[in-house]
């Protein structure tokens, strides 16, 4: 009899964390280069009900398959582009990614192979460094220069460069931060009064460096707009190179890729099937009230 109690709790869970995530996806729908994500479920292995000896001459009675609950596995980040939202501000950055892989079609950021494999599609990313100078991935270029002329995030961490250092942004005649900077669709920094190419204290050009991720699906949230990458996934990060279709636009950002309106839908419907499991929890619990005080005493 409590197994169908077990089973609506487990139906419950499974909701509210999924409403947490739809919530999540809303509260962000303004945050640039966010990527919404789906709460994935996955049902609780079957079990084969049977009646032993329930018949002369028939050992076992077979009823059925019985489903023992769900749970809310994990929550997958769906890795598409987001608009393109135009700022003004010459240091604002969207990344306009389409990588393709050879013989595959991607739909939604995805596809399957002939022989039943998932393959998702490639993505790029901006490249920042955190406070431990490691490596970390994110989509929102709403940058800014601080007062050492480095170029950071909102957060303030610093965007690194081809050369892997953080792009300072430091006249070497004035020493004070450049403020007139045009990027070109490589991500090659200019000069905006002489179109010449800003170079580091090596004397190479300063180029924002873009970051090729292949499984996107490995990457790790961390807030604020970052991923990072576990140290066995490390070789799936590599520089954007001419051949992959990504190039950077200045003065424009990425906006959330969530649909808010789905995202309603997806939250009212998560919070109905949260109330049915909850009823069912409250008949059982009349259930046993019933049976404790009035079947009990007899």
């Amino acid at each position: 009899m409590l197994r169908g109690l077990y089973t609506a709790a487990a139906g419950m869970l499974s909701q509210q964390r999924k409403h947490d995530t739809i919530t999540n996806n809303i509260a962000n729908l303004n945050t640039p280069g966010f990527k919404q994500s789906r709460a994935v479920s996955r049902s609780f292995p079957e079990m084969l009900i049977a009646l032993m000896e329930g018949r002369p001459g028939q050992e076992t009675v077979s009823f059925g398959r019985l489903n023992t609950g769900v749970l809310a596995e994990e929550a997958l980040t769906l890795n598409v582009q987001g608009e393109i939202r135009e700022t003004g501000n010459p240091f604002d950055f969207a990344i306009v990614s389409d990588i393709q892989v050879d013989g595959l079609q991607f739909n939604g950021g995805k596809t399957i192979t002939a022989d039943g494999e998932r393959v998702y599609q490639p993505q790029a990313f901006f490249t920042v460094a955190n406070e431990a100078g490691e490596p970390r991935y994110t989509r929102n270029g709403k940058f800014s220069v601080d007062a050492e002329g480095r170029l950071v995030t909102a957060e303030g961490y610093p965007v690194l460069g081809e050369n892997g250092q953080p792009i300072v942004l430091i006249d070497p005649a004035t020493q004070v931060p450049i403020g007139n900077v045009t990027v070109n669709r490589f991500g090659q920094l200019l000069d905006s009064v002489n179109g010449q190419a800003l170079v580091d204290d090596a004397g190479n050009p300063i180029r924002l460096l873009l970051t090729r991720v292949d499984n996107p699906m490995r990457m790790i949230p961390e807030g604020t707009g970052l991923y990072r990458l576990d140290p066995e996934d490390a070789e799936l990060a590599t520089p954007v190179t001419g051949a992959d279709n990504v190039e950077v636009r200045q003065g424009f950002v990425e906006t959330s890729n969530v649909d808010p309106t789905q995202s309603m839908v997806d939250m009212m419907t998560a919070a109905r099937m949260y109330e049915a499991n909850q009823k069912v929890i409250q008949a059982y619990d009349k259930s046993l009230e019933k049976a404790v005080n009035e079947v009990g005493r007899v």
